[in-house]
């Protein structure tokens, strides 16, 4: 059934059709989400969420990898951090991350889904829920199906979804998962990704 809803553009964004940009991953991730991310221009207008599956006991270095292959500013998310537009915001270890209707990042110790924490599945809810036919959800490399049940969510509120090739996957688990549901729009080379990302985003809203 289509939840699908209006959902108004975030006062402090510009006018774009997309807000935020989710992208999960697992084990062979790392490598597509600095392709993707290497390949957006300086003003890329939206916020991006980024999730790996890591280790638990590891502090999170993502942050400080991507600041070094991308021109937009890269972020660890705090809770009750605001998202601003053109910002890489990464997880912390051992938490959930999510966003709510205001644009604003929660790190949760509520229980694992999927057997993971972070999920991406809790990511990508909250912005199917939070901002519907406005949220992009991209599924990476990793093993088990994380993603999967995020990505019906996305489509039943109006988002789109997007998933990494087999031919470029390291491990073709979660984007397969994705895939199988019928709810994924493009499959992509993380190449392809970025400049699907940049036309969908940098266009303007006709009044």
């Amino acid at each position: 059934m289509k939840l699908q809803k209006s959902h108004p553009i975030m006062s402090h964004f510009p006018n774009i059709a997309y807000n935020i940009v989710a992208i999960g991953a697992s084990i062979g991730g790392q490598e597509p989400i600095i392709e993707i991310l290497s390949g957006l221009p300086v003003d890329f207008p939206a916020a991006i969420i980024v999730v790996q599956h890591m280790n638990p006991f590891y502090p999170s270095r993502l942050a400080d990898i991507l600041r070094r292959y991308t021109v937009l500013p890269v972020e660890q998310a705090k809770s009750g951090q605001i998202m601003r537009p053109g910002t890489v915001y990464t997880y912390l270890q051992d938490r959930h991350l999510v966003v709510d209707a205001n644009g604003t990042l929660s790190l949760l110790e509520s229980p694992k889904m999927n057997f993971v924490r972070p999920s991406v599945d809790k990511l990508f809810m909250s912005v199917g829920l939070n901002y519907g036919i406005r949220g992009i959800a991209v599924v990476l490399s990793g093993w088990g199906r994380d993603g999967a049940l995020g990505v019906i969510a996305m489509k039943n509120y109006g988002g789109t979804t997007i998933a990494q090739d087999e031919t470029t996957s390291e491990y073709f688990d979660m984007p397969s998962a994705a895939i199988d549901t019928g709810k994924v729009d493009f499959v992509l080379t993380p190449e392809a990704i970025a400049k699907s990302l940049s036309s969908l985003v940098m266009t303007e809203l006709v009044a």
